[in-house]
């Protein structure tokens, strides 16, 4: 089993070029300095990227949300390399987010049964990661897949109950691991699955996962307050599941609102105009801290600390999740192409500005003092 030495202190921070290109700046009591410079200040030692397949629609308009293909996504990871942090790679194996609601087929594959299927994914996770390491990125570890909570590569390999959608899914994952321990057996590969605090959900995935599927080294979760359950619920349950499987558990998805204002100015967009998930007075007031700058910090120490408690040491870090995505106009979670290829209404905007590390107009904050001294 692959190990990463220390505690992850990590972020995805996929938008990265495409925030900067817009005008995002971001300041450290005042003083401006690169987003890489400053997380790695605050104690961050590896950085997430997600991979599309081809996040453009078919007159090569893009998708948005940094429009994360190969090439930007090489970029991105050479530039992380060089200030000397390693990465990890997300497989999403769509042209656009991979999640519990939607696992699209990227436009490519779109009529491939589940045995093309299962080739095109080792084949496109090979050669995306031979390219990458290539072109000199420090790629440490590898998720196959993103939130397969429900699956991936709908419908073929979708989870529907039924041994035959478990076995689809274990085939394609399977697939992507072999892929990844072919080009380097030193690289570390994570299985994810969403609503961390959930562990029937982890127990009756993983018990089915692991009857059928290549072994791998870290399980994933995600952990966000207002959808995942209270901080007990993702302790328990990472406690039962990295002790049942023998797998160190890594939150590779969280965040924690800092504000409950309103951000429409700093975009130029009217409420309606974006989601806003995390402003919804049904989501907040599920989360046992306030959204102010002082309850993102707490949330952040006590969340690190249940972490740290996983028996034996098997709680081995976290990502947060898009922590500089501030609002800036154009850049939002969807463009009108996307919305077309994920069949969505939208509408788009950043939904996340309010969830970040930095506030709104780029000030680092508390949270962050927090990270450095965990």
């Amino acid at each position: 089993m692959k190990q990463i030495a220390g505690f992850i202190k990590g972020a995805d921070i996929s938008t990265m070029d495409e925030l900067r290109e817009l005008g995002a700046r971001y300041y450290d009591h005042g003083d401006e300095k690169d987003l890489l410079v400053i997380l790695k200040s605050y104690g961050f030692n590896m950085i997430r990227l997600r991979l599309m397949v081809d996040p453009y629609s078919l007159e090569k308009e893009s998708y948005g949300a940094g429009h994360d293909d190969l090439e930007t996504v090489i970029k991105m990871g050479k530039k992380i390399t060089d200030v000397g942090l390693p990465v990890l790679l997300d497989f999403q194996y769509s042209d656009f987010w991979a999640d519990p609601g939607k696992q699209i087929k990227p436009k490519v594959w779109k009529n491939h049964d589940l045995g093309q299927l299962e080739e095109d994914v080792f084949f496109y996770t090979k050669e995306s990661l031979e390219k990458i390491l290539a072109a000199g990125v420090n790629v440490s570890m590898v998720q196959v897949g993103n939130e397969l909570t429900n699956g991936l590569l709908w419908p073929e390999g979708k989870k529907d109950g039924s041994k035959e959608g478990y076995d689809a899914i274990a085939r394609l994952v399977s697939s992507g691991i072999r892929a990844v321990r072919e080009v380097d057996e030193e690289i570390a590969i994570m299985i994810h699955l969403d609503n961390g605090g959930n562990n029937e959900l982890y127990r009756t995935w993983f018990d089915n996962y692991f009857e059928r599927g290549e072994d791998f080294d870290y399980i994933g979760m995600s952990y966000y307050p207002f959808w995942h359950g209270t901080l007990d619920s993702l302790e328990y349950n990472m406690n039962d599941i990295s002790s049942r499987y023998d797998k160190p558990v890594t939150v590779v998805e969280v965040s924690m609102g800092f504000s409950m204002e309103d951000y429409g100015k700093y975009e130029g967009l009217e409420p309606g105009e974006r989601k806003g998930y995390a402003t919804k007075k049904e989501l907040v007031e599920k989360i046992e801290y306030p959204m102010t700058e002082d309850g993102q910090a707490g949330f952040t120490e006590d969340f690190i600390t249940r972490i740290k408690n996983v028996k034996n040491g098997m709680g081995k870090g976290f990502f947060w999740w898009e922590p500089a995505w501030i609002p800036v106009p154009g850049s939002g979670w969807a463009t009108p192409a996307s919305l077309e290829y994920m069949n969505d209404p939208g509408p788009c905007g950043n939904e996340w500005a309010n969830q970040a590390l930095f506030d709104y107009e780029g000030n680092a904050l508390k949270a962050l003092e927090i990270i450095k001294q965990a």
